[in-house]
């Protein structure tokens, strides 16, 4: 029988535990993922206790209080604070999302946070999203066009037309949905993901662009589109509430349609 192990310095060990002021009344455990490139150390689990007396509703406030007050170490992404640069994208209590629009009331007990997984991990909560970006470039994620541009106006769209476009434009680029597919974590060289192909998708239908059978070409491999098997945690996972699997179903259908 095979046995699969990780690597010793892969194990995630138990770390520090700060316990909340005497006098805390409203107390929650954040049980952090710590990693330290520099120290040669295994990543551990920290445990920080706090008062949420001290701290807006969000884990994200939990997560900018234990930095600014507990650890000045811990390490991690955020921006706007609103759910729209997608910046603060992270594993909370086992689900991908936003830390800043994911509410501690959610959560009954301890919360851990982990980075995005499958991803390498720069430290702490920050993962590396250099192959994701690349990957979003690949898709040329703007109009393409061949014809010239009007002269006195822009180039303008059917109402219709621009309510293609719905639920594919809100897309934030925040990864929670390809971290979350286990087709992305296995083929990731290949498998451009559910973020990229929702995105891809955005182009493919926009009225506007004029290069749609060259970016179906560019997905019709056996790795860019076709390694989804319709799983749905990318659906499931999504903090905008978007569905990506609907958009790559999208896609093979117009692929489909092309044979005949």
């Amino acid at each position: 029988m095979a046995e699969f192990t990780l690597p010793k310095n892969s194990k995630v060990k138990p770390g520090k535990t700060i316990s909340a002021a005497n006098g805390a009344t409203r107390k929650k455990k954040f049980q952090i993922y710590r990693w330290d490139p520099d120290s040669g150390r295994n990543p551990r689990l920290d445990t920080y206790e706090v008062n949420l007396d001290n701290f807006g509703p969000m884990v994200l406030d939990a997560i900018i209080y234990i930095k600014n007050d507990i650890d000045s170490t811990l390490t991690f992404r955020r921006s706007c604070r609103e759910g729209i640069c997608g910046s603060c994208s992270m594993n909370i209590g086992g689900t991908n999302t936003l830390a800043c629009t994911k509410s501690i009331s959610d959560f009954n007990s301890d919360i851990t946070i982990y980075p995005l997984p499958h991803m390498p991990v720069v430290k702490d909560l920050v993962p590396d999203l250099t192959h994701f970006y690349n990957q979003y470039s690949s898709i040329k994620p703007w109009i393409q066009t061949n014809t010239s541009a009007p002269s006195n106006s822009e180039r303008f769209q059917s109402k219709e037309n621009r309510e293609k476009l719905d639920g594919l434009y809100e897309c934030i680029l925040c990864a929670c949905c390809s971290t979350s597919c286990p087709s992305y974590w296995w083929n990731s060289k290949r498998y451009l993901g559910p973020a990229i192909l929702l995105q891809a998708y955005r182009w493919i239908v926009d009225s506007r662009d004029e290069s749609t059978n060259k970016r179906l070409d560019q997905l019709e491999d056996s790795f860019s589109l076709y390694r989804c098997h319709t799983i749905m945690n990318c659906t499931n996972t999504c903090p905008k509430g978007l569905n990506p699997a609907k958009a790559i179903a999208k896609i093979k259908k117009l692929l489909v349609s092309r044979l005949t």
